[in-house]
């Protein structure tokens, strides 16, 4: 059902391209690695979309990082162990907290232009955070101004970029990792890519849910890449829900930031109760979770499609100056959030799982690296402590570029000897590659979504093994490898949060409500096994590479 390639192909036909780093994306982590190692051999950076395209440009917050007086790395690991419920890796943590100081430093040196006053650095507070201390720009457009200064700065640097070219599948030989298999889709045809070291930064997969902050390219590529390839993927139960996208209809589903929360909006539901201090003591600063949970209690309870952020204590001018882009956008819909509440609901957001690494980007798979969202350092645990996640692309991104650095001293060029590959079954005809994506996204959103429950579950893997089988019939190309991306991977999430017999974190059983820290305060790795079967273990020993 699952092959460990997805496609037919011939090594000897098709065009290759010989590297020292490969990158595989382009928002904050690809393209910071890639800059990293732009001075220490050659370097390629593929990407399926367009440079620009990805969710780092959709992130409105900011990035979260010890720079003023009052705050330290010691308070920033504090917050994020706790909003992680339990299953941070503590020396992940005081790794991002206490060089990502640094890293944005250093971001500002490449170029980006982050909100001061007088000239310092102006700090935001969002949920769960005990102080100020994110670093944003242009009010609510931090992702947009990160992303573009890294693409001015990498066109003006020797790396080579492969726009428009679909990452089908890694390349190995043995438990090595030797290149990767690209479609060019402007080209039509196969491309290898020879590497002495591959670093993943593809992203989340939060497209794989019907309601969605992600844009369209977030499908979880490099996930099923790497779990095909023989990677570990670990905590992939953990899929955090943003409490707040605008309730209105668009895909993706536009965020209104945590900072709005942050300074002062308030949530009430829609008969007018402010009822977030009756679910924690921080309130509306209370971490996702909570605040998610919260939101769909008081949807339930009302029998609305959303609760309503109140913002008007704010006047138009204040509104229009710290979050520009949301009162844009609010207007656009026709609301003035000076005037009126606006209307929210929880939203697939970000992926905590991932491909297992360790601490400098390293995976169990020779000379395969991943940082950012694709991976799982065990950094943010059960739930992501809001504006970590570009400080992680930051962070590991330079840390797995200094691993793979040495790899590219020590190892040198991988000896490659690939052999064609060809499947066992034809393809058929197309039978619904559009109406398959859509219902597997409903089905995760209904059945795997914010509330799980083994009857929903157990019905989800049922549904999705039909899926595979369907997909694994239709004709060889992007959109199909694309939902075969997906629909592996939303059967990982599935089996995953159906092991989990408790509610921790993002992960949410029904009929499992409570922590359980006796037999589940632990990871959950994954890894594939010879067939369509899944190696489960909790917390393996892995030698990484």
């Amino acid at each position: 059902m699952f092959s460990r390639y997805l496609t037919n192909f011939d090594p000897a036909t098709s065009e290759t391209r010989t590297y020292d780093f490969l990158v595989v994306g382009s928002g904050i982590a690809g393209l910071w690695s890639a800059l990293e190692a732009a001075d220490h051999g050659t370097v390629a950076v593929v990407t399926k979309g367009p440079l620009e395209e990805g969710s780092t440009k959709y992130a409105q917050g900011g990035i979260a990082a010890a720079l003023c007086p009052q705050d330290s790395p010691a308070l920033h690991l504090q917050d994020t162990m706790v909003a992680g419920a339990g299953l941070c890796n503590q020396e992940a943590v005081s790794i991002l907290v206490t060089e990502g100081p640094t890293r944005v430093r250093e971001l500002v040196k490449r170029g980006a232009q982050f909100d001061e006053e007088n000239g310092q650095l102006i700090l935001a507070r969002e949920g769960a955070h005990g102080i100020r201390r994110i670093v944003r720009a242009k009010g609510d457009q931090t992702g947009k101004e990160v992303e573009r200064a890294l693409v001015e700065d990498i066109r003006h640097n020797p790396v080579d970029l492969y726009e428009g070219y679909f990452a089908v599948d890694l390349l190995t030989q043995g438990e090595e990792c030797v290149g990767m298999l690209t479609w060019s889709i402007a080209e039509q045809r196969f491309v290898l890519f020879i590497a002495s070291t591959t670093l993943l930064a593809t992203g989340g997969a939060g497209q794989l849910f019907k309601v969605t902050t992600n844009p369209a390219v977030v499908t979880g590529d490099g996930m099923a890449m790497a779990y095909r390839a023989g990677a570990w993927l670990q905590d992939m139960e953990f899929m955090q829900f943003h409490p707040t996208a605008l309730a209105k209809d668009a895909s993706p589903k536009f965020l209104i930031s945590e900072a709005v929360r942050g300074e002062g909006a308030r949530l009430v539901n829609t008969i007018g109760h402010r009822f977030m201090p009756d679910y924690h003591p921080d309130a509306e600063l209370a971490p996702r979770d909570v605040v998610s949970r919260s939101i769909v209690a008081e949807m339930q309870k009302t029998g609305s499609p959303h609760v309503l952020l109140d913002l008007t204590s704010h006047s138009r001018e204040s509104i229009q100056g710290r979050f520009p882009t949301i009162f844009q956008t609010c207007c656009d819909y026709g609301i003035d959030p000076s005037d009126e509440l606006i209307p929210v609901s929880p939203a697939a957001h970000y992926t905590m799982g991932g491909v297992r690494t360790g601490l400098n980007g390293e995976t169990n798979l020779k000379r395969l690296y991943a940082c950012g969202e694709v991976a799982c350092t065990g950094v943010h645990g059960a739930n992501r402590l809001a504006s970590n996640s570009l400080l992680e692309g930051l962070v590991f991104g330079s840390r797995s570029v200094k691993a793979a650095r040495r790899a590219v001293k020590h190892l040198g060029a991988p000896q490659v000897a690939l052999s064609p590959v060809r499947r066992l079954r034809p393809y058929q005809e197309d039978v619904g590659c559009v109406e398959t994506r859509r219902t597997l996204r409903n089905l995760m959103w209904s059945q795997v979504g914010l509330l799980r429950s083994e009857e929903a579950l157990v019905g989800a893997l049922d549904q999705i093994d039909r899926m595979a089988e369907v997909v694994h019939q239709l004709p060889a190309r992007p959109e199909t490898w694309e939902l075969a991306n997906m629909v592996l991977l939303s059967r990982l999430i599935a089996f995953a949060a159906l092991v989990r017999t408790e509610s921790r974190g993002a992960h949410q059983r029904e009929d499992f409500p409570k922590v359980d820290d006796v037999h589940w305060k632990k990871h959950a790795a994954l890894h594939r096994r010879t067939g369509d079967g899944v190696t489960i273990e909790d917390d393996p020993e892995i030698s990484f590479a």
